[in-house]
């Protein structure tokens, strides 16, 4: 499952509390996603479309563990988040809900460059630049969880596939 959109690009130390802000937490999650990322780029939740590559620094999704921070992402259509490193319970949420989480520690892109993911090779394209990374690898296995939009529904196919069987 490779992904290719626009680069939205972010610093270091990525909270949770900026992804997904407290105060629209009980809010339909349309509504908080609406304000995901507003406190560094306000124009964020506006301008990311379908299959577009949040990049972010060191520590991206530091803070609470909120599912909320990948859900609004996955809500606005981000296609794959690439960081130098993450927050482990952010990254592990990412692929339970269906989002591509790749570790690239030497990552360079500006806003609007036009990225290509390929997570299971491990490799991002940046097509603006003509320059290629190489990242940690997600396997084949976790991919097949991302693929089928996450770890609930994918377990549901399985688990209905073996009463099947």
């Amino acid at each position: 499952m490779n992904v290719r959109g626009k680069a939205f690009v972010f610093g270091d130390r990525i909270d949770t509390d900026v992804l997904a802000p407290g105060p629209y937490m009980r809010e339909p999650l349309s509504v908080l996603a609406s304000h995901c990322l507003e406190a560094v780029d306000a124009d964020f939740a506006k301008d990311v479309r379908r299959g577009d590559i949040v990049v972010g620094g060191e520590s991206f999704g530091i803070g609470s563990s909120r599912e909320q921070a990948v859900q609004a992402l996955a809500e606005l259509g981000v296609g794959a988040i690439v960081a130098k490193s993450f927050a482990r319970i952010f990254y592990r949420n990412a692929l339970n809900l269906g989002v591509p989480a790749l570790v690239c520690a030497d990552i360079e892109a500006a806003r609007g460059d036009t990225l290509e993911v390929r997570p299971v090779e491990g490799r991002i394209i940046n097509h603006s630049s003509g320059r290629e990374f190489i990242c940690e690898k997600i396997p084949t296995e976790l991919m097949e969880i991302v693929a089928g939009g996450g770890l609930m529904p994918w377990l549901e196919r399985k688990l209905a596939a073996e009463r099947r069987a």
